[in-house]
């Protein structure tokens, strides 16, 4: 599951792989480990339009990003309204260095990688119940987020016997840590009937991001995610078709993300929408763990951005 955006992304050379040389101080790894939990505040809050990106600087350094994230969330039951969620993620950046002592030049690609586990726990308020019983609740949740980022670039003797300080020793294999803490609220709409299934979520999310336990003491960062989405989902059988002797249902798909703060226009768009199309297999009929399937197709487009991927859900 890739969403291409082939050359769209420039600024993200301009804002992560400015040279290095052997002059280099603290300040600058300090300006990327802000740029590393800036980009893992894109992968803390579950979200549609950016779970999975495949980003392109289209420059000849190569400067790729890449987002992964998966998770889930529901309500464990009607009489105890306790909802849980839970989303865990993976993104890799590949900046590349230009070291030089004036007479000799390489370029060191450093191959950041992140994994980020995230954990929300919240409450359903009803609000509403409508004639044809769908429901609205009010779902406040608080979240608590896990990551860390470790280079897997070994400089070498090349640099070591030039420079032995933090700032190197971070690039040399070098760890940072991080932990957030946030919340989000969200109004959540939900029609179950045999004609149709409806879901309609609009959700405000934030979080703070701070690191520690750094394997150099001078590079150290922080950043904040913030954003506001909707997400729309419409299920429904496909006239009298059966499989699983249960009806064969369509879904339709969309959802759109504003992306708030700190986030807007970090990675050269300030928005993403997604739209979807899919089928979806209901298995509950027999004893499996799994009782129903979703693979959808989306389309994502966004500010100078278009981009595709292909999603699979399971209900359990």
């Amino acid at each position: 599951m890739t969403i291409p955006f082939p050359g769209t992304f420039i600024v993200l050379a301009a804002l992560f792989a400015s040279p290095l040389c052997f002059a280099l101080d603290g300040s600058r790894l300090k300006h990327r480990a802000d740029a590393v939990l800036s980009l893992m505040s894109y992968t803390v809050v579950p979200d549609v339009t950016a779970s999975d990106l495949n980003v392109d600087s289209g420059s000849n350094e190569n400067n790729a990003l890449t987002m992964t994230q998966f998770g889930g969330g529901a309500t464990l039951s009607q009489s105890f309204p306790i909802y849980l969620e839970g989303a865990m993620s993976y993104s890799r950046y590949d900046p590349q260095f230009v070291l030089s002592n004036g007479e000799e030049t390489r370029k060191i690609p450093t191959r950041w990688n992140s994994l980020t586990a995230t954990g929300g726990i919240g409450w359903d308020f009803h609000l509403y119940t409508d004639q044809w019983g769908g429901k609205l609740v009010l779902r406040p949740i608080g979240n608590v987020m896990l990551g860390t980022m470790a280079s897997d670039l070994r400089i070498g003797t090349y640099v070591v016997e030039k420079r032995l300080d933090d700032d190197f020793k971070f690039l040399d294999g070098g760890r940072l840590n991080a932990y957030g803490l946030g919340g989000a609220l969200m109004l959540d709409y939900e029609l179950f009937s045999k004609p149709q299934d409806i879901d309609i979520e609009l959700r405000y999310s934030a979080m703070s991001l701070q690191s520690f336990g750094s394997t150099s003491k001078s590079v150290q960062g922080q950043a904040s995610a913030e954003n506001l989405g909707i997400y729309l989902r419409r299920r429904a059988p496909i006239s009298d078709w059966t499989l699983l002797k249960k009806p064969l249902r369509y879904v339709l798909e969309g959802a759109h993300t504003e992306y708030l703060g700190e986030q807007r226009g970090q990675l050269g768009f300030n928005s993403l929408s997604s739209v979807g199309l899919g089928l979806e297999l209901d298995s509950s009929e027999y004893h499996v763990f799994v009782t129903r399937t979703r693979l959808v197709a989306r389309y994502m487009f966004g500010d100078n951005t278009t981009g595709y991927g292909i999603g699979l859900a399971m209900s359990f």
